[in-house]
């Protein structure tokens, strides 16, 4: 198959554009940016932006099918210049469309948890809007809604690192928001196998990790993994939306009152669809694991909330 894979030079792209490859398919990594050296080798690079149709058109009409990684991030405010708007919703419609009129049949699209087009934040509002864009197409569809993706490369880790400093530190609204984080190297694979079996056309999937994790976990299991310990304590959510810490000085970041609200949306799984890719939970790889933490210096359980 001759595969699209829009955002292709991005965290889950590459791991993705890699996984494609190895099964045989035919990949390009479609970027606004293009560079070759980014993207593993044997998959080609097309530079297209998709919030201009014109130049996505001619790139889309020449591949079977179209994976859609574009995205901003919902843990920062967008760059100046952009909006979710734009670029979730306004993008997914161009490669919805271009998929339609050059006869591309295949089409998945990568969502999020708790994305509603009447929801709390910019983000999950454009994404919501973006899957009924999806739905409502004349195309073979696939909608993945996953929880927080971890793996090298990726930012949530580092998010709460940005939030916090070690030892003594506070978190919005004491970190409490529950995840349920997903390694890159499970996920990855689900998409392929939804993008070969046509089994998984006009399914909406949402998927989770094996355990469910508060942030204020999170980040204690980050800085446990560099030999330091952590102790929490609350920031009132007026003044995280002003960046503020109770442990001294940090590092500025765009935190404003859109991430705040995202911190307010619980970000885990009631049915976890894994299982429709033959995968149970005790399968996938933790948090724990991947940061080198063994079972007998962590806790025995996650921590639910």
């Amino acid at each position: 198959m001759n595969v699209l894979v829009a955002g292709g030079t991005g965290f889950i792209g590459t791991n993705l554009c890699a996984e494609l490859r190895d099964r045989g398919h035919a990949v390009t990594a479609l970027s606004r940016n293009p560079d070759p050296t980014s993207v593993p080798e044997g998959v080609e690079t097309a530079m297209g932006d998709a919030q201009a149709y014109d130049s996505i058109a001619e790139t889309v009409a020449d591949h079977d099918a179209v994976i859609n990684l574009v995205s901003l991030s919902p843990l920062y405010q967008p760059p100046s210049g952009t909006s979710h708007e734009e670029v979730h919703l306004q993008g997914t419609e161009n490669l919805v469309r271009a998929a339609e009129e050059g006869g591309t049949d295949r089409f998945v699209q990568m969502s999020g948890l708790g994305v509603d087009p009447d929801a709390p934040t910019a983000f999950l509002r454009a994404k919501g809007q973006a899957e009924e864009v999806v739905r409502d197409s004349s195309l073979a569809w696939t909608i993945f809604c996953p929880s927080v993706v971890f793996g090298d490369g990726a930012e949530f880790v580092e998010f709460t690192k940005k939030l916090t400093t070690p030892y003594l530190t506070g978190l919005p609204g004491g970190g409490k928001t529950p995840f349920q984080p997903i390694w890159v190297g499970d996920l990855v694979p689900m998409l392929a196998d939804a993008l070969e079996d046509d089994r998984h056309i006009g399914k909406r999937y949402e998927i989770g990790g094996p355990e469910v994790l508060t942030m204020k976990r999170v980040a204690e299991l980050a800085y446990e993994a560099e030999g330091k310990f952590l102790t929490v304590l609350p920031v009132p959510m007026a003044l995280a939306k002003l960046g503020l810490t109770v442990a001294g000085p940090v590092p500025f970041i765009p935190f404003g009152p859109d991430q705040a609200r995202s911190l307010k949306v619980d970000n885990t799984v009631d049915d976890n669809d894994i299982a429709a890719f033959g995968r149970t939970e005790d399968e996938l790889r933790t948090l724990e694991e991947y940061l080198g933490l063994t079972p007998s210096s962590s806790p025995a359980h996650a921590e639910a909330v």
